[in-house]
């Protein structure tokens, strides 16, 4: 097996960064992308017929290896395996960075419930898992913390019992350890409100039949955190999940997804693009190589 240094693993990792996704939906090409393959050494090795796209799908295959893999690897297996393996884009939702207390979630999936993951990669320490699984129970009903083999023995002697852990394994499938328990009478409305975006807040009091006050945007936001505070914790959650699946919805994104290399699929599922730059991103990843390594 090739020894990756430090710095091919980090320039490697930053190919399937936010910037450079934006950039090729932008502007048709990445001059990142092409300062970044310079320091990963894929160039020398790439089939000279190659076109931007496969060579992303070879960098993922080295961050897959057990040992390489950073929080995007961990982000795909998820969307893959159980956003559109399990569900799909019609039926349920992905959110990504999703406020929960004083953390932010890495990847929520919403389908019949609101289930988060917290991905533990090999890079990670559990430092602060303990802490990111109590702000977790105050808005989702299914914990899940999804952690690479050296990490499930901390997981487990970190979370409580109703905490689900799952282990992405050395060839990259995803085992359940421990189920999660679906629970949505803990959650805590008021730290649920201050999760939502207003529209969304309203949308959902008036959903439950909660009449909503006319006041100034000034005190717009206590009297609707007032009102949450009074709801059941599981109607709210049940109506959470389905204003959320509707406002968050991913279902205009499947055209997108299926026509990228599955390396970036996951990038196209958590970055936000402009729809009219779908085309353009694709074209970019079609681009050859050779192409490619005149971008600036």
């Amino acid at each position: 097996m090739k020894i990756y240094s430090t710095m091919q693993l980090f320039a490697l990792t930053r190919l399937f960064s936010a910037t450079v996704f934006r950039e090729l939906a932008k502007k048709g090409q990445s001059g990142s992308f092409r300062r970044l393959l310079d320091q990963t050494g894929l160039v020398e090795h790439a089939n000279p017929q190659a076109t931007v796209g496969e060579v992303f799908d070879s960098a993922f295959e080295i961050l897959k290896v057990a040992g390489h893999r950073d929080e995007y690897v961990y982000r795909a297996a998820i969307s893959h395996k159980v956003l559109m393996g399990t569900h799909s884009l019609r039926t349920a939702s992905m959110l990504n960075e999703f406020r929960a207390g004083s953390c932010k979630a890495d990847l929520v999936i919403l389908n019949g419930t609101a289930t988060v993951y917290e991905i533990k990669s090999e890079r990670d320490s559990l430092a602060r898992l303990a802490s990111q699984v109590e702000n977790y129970k105050r808005v989702f009903a299914k914990v899940n913390v999804i952690a690479s083999e050296n990490h499930i023995e901390g997981v487990l002697a970190t979370v409580p019992d109703d905490v689900g852990v799952m282990c992405l394994s050395r060839r990259y499938r995803i085992t359940t350890v421990r189920e999660a328990v679906d629970c949505p009478a803990r959650i805590c409305p008021v730290t649920v409100f201050n999760s939502l975006r207003i529209t969304e807040a309203t949308a959902i009091l008036e959903a439950m039949g909660v009449p909503v006050p006319q006041v100034p945007n000034t005190q717009r936001h206590a009297a609707l955190q007032h009102l949450f505070s009074k709801l059941d914790p599981v109607a709210l959650h049940n109506e959470m999940v389905q204003t959320l699946k509707r406002t968050r919805d991913l279902a205009s994104l499947g055209e997108l997804v299926d026509r990228l290399p599955e390396s970036l699929q996951a990038a196209a599922l958590s970055v936000s693009v402009r729809r009219a730059d779908h085309p353009r991103l694709v074209d970019a990843v079609t681009t050859p190589l050779h192409a490619a390594m005149a971008w600036s």
